[in-house]
């Protein structure tokens, strides 16, 4: 009886590895033919349907990509505005987060009643005030303006994660420091953002796919700047007024989503110690 009882039981494990086998393959599938069709001639991309191996690999598409495409200058202007805009919004946060979890002050419960309210605002709405804000400053159409608009939203989440974590730091270490002569910026800064690790890291994650994804606020700030336009609109470029090339997209696609892939990769496990550290606290 315990025998088939134990039988019974791996069998059951081994129904459920599949099943949830099955579920991360059909999860990762649109990935996996992206990839496959960045090998494929767009021909072959609508012969072989959903088929993942390519008849024969064809590289020159990643080169029409990059050299053809203008992919190169592309990345380049993503890699500028996502790491300028992760730069600023760890600052921003952390040092938001900071005073919400250490200082008490009139109005403190009003200000994170109003960040949480910003959940249930839809981000497209913002976009109007922020372009007309952003011309009568001078700033449209300029790689400062697009940086400081899409560093300059809520970013709620990562608000309350640097919140979280700071809550339950001891209050020893920033009396002592201040006890020495140390001032905010420098206990801040030399003593607390060091401490942070795991929230940075989970922060730079968030920000950094959001900001390496965005398309709407990168096509409406370089509209007049063709030469500023990030990875998401320039893969516009591969579709014509009569024709897409198909091959090409799936290649410039595939490009795109690498250094995200390296990125969570680099940085999952302190991204998930950041959100259990926040959490918890």
């Amino acid at each position: 009886m315990n025998s088939q009882t134990r039988l019974s039981r791996k069998q059951l494990i081994w129904i459920l590895v599949a099943i949830f086998a099955f579920f991360c393959f059909c999860w990762i599938y649109p990935f996996l033919w992206m990839v496959s069709a960045s090998f494929k001639t767009t021909m072959e991309i609508f012969q072989k349907g959903l088929n993942l191996i390519p008849d024969r690999i064809h590289f020159e598409n990643y080169w029409r990509a990059w050299v053809k495409g203008g992919f190169s200058g592309y990345f380049m202007n993503s890699v500028i505005t996502t790491v300028f805009t992760i730069l600023i919004v760890v600052i921003r946060c952390a040092l938001a987060g900071y005073v919400l979890a250490r200082y008490n002050f009139r109005g403190k419960t009003i200000i994170l009643s109003v960040l949480i309210a910003t959940f249930l605002i839809p981000v497209g709405t913002t976009i109007i005030p922020t372009v007309e804000l952003s011309q009568k400053m001078g700033l449209l159409n300029s790689r400062t303006g697009l940086i400081l608009a899409m560093a300059g939203g809520g970013q709620v989440t990562s608000i309350l994660l640097y919140k979280g974590f700071f809550e339950q730091l001891p209050e020893s270490l920033p009396e002592a420091a201040v006890i020495d002569g140390a001032g905010f910026f420098t206990v801040f800064s030399r003593i607390m953002l060091p401490m942070t690790g795991p929230v940075t890291a989970t922060v730079t994650i968030l920000t950094f796919m959001t900001a390496w994804n965005n398309f709407m606020i990168p096509l409406v700030f370089t509209f007049g700047t063709p030469s500023l336009r990030t990875l998401p609109v320039g893969m516009m470029a591969f579709q014509g007024a009569n024709e897409t090339d198909w091959s090409g997209m799936a290649a410039a696609g595939t490009m795109s989503l690498i250094p995200i892939v390296v990125c969570f990769i680099v940085l999952q496990k302190y991204f998930v110690s950041g959100i259990a550290g926040a959490v918890k606290g």
